[in-house]
């Protein structure tokens, strides 16, 4: 089972931990203390990614690198790593737009609620 979580280096909780990577280790260890009663029945892998500066946790590349092996041995493809990259940067960039909209009222673009 994985589990995948994207954080934001600028967030108050990650300030002290903006070091290259390091946000994303903390972010990993707290998915791990928080399903760390799953660990006896699952191998649980945490993926954490950082929003927009790029480093994953060790874990969760180490998970990536196997998929990719495994896709590459299915597909023939030698180019799966660049695919599944390119899907998480896809998926990053549209959590992205929406936390970016979210920042905005209703009123800011020109929307009213319809009941």
């Amino acid at each position: 089972m994985w589990y995948a979580t994207i954080t934001d280096t600028v967030a108050p909780s990650y300030l002290h931990a903006t070091a290259a990577g390091a946000s994303a280790e903390l972010a990993a260890t707290r998915k791990i203390a928080k399903y760390d009663h799953l660990l006896a029945s699952y191998h649980f892998v945490p993926i954490a990614l950082i929003e927009t500066l790029g480093p994953i946790n060790d874990s969760g590349l180490d998970l990536i690198k196997e998929l990719d092996k495994r896709l590459t041995l299915n597909t023939g493809d030698i180019r799966e790593t660049s695919f599944l990259f390119q899907r998480l940067s896809t998926s990053i960039q549209r959590f992205n737009a929406v936390a970016f909209r979210g920042t905005f009222a209703e009123d800011d673009w020109g929307l009213s609620r319809r009941g």
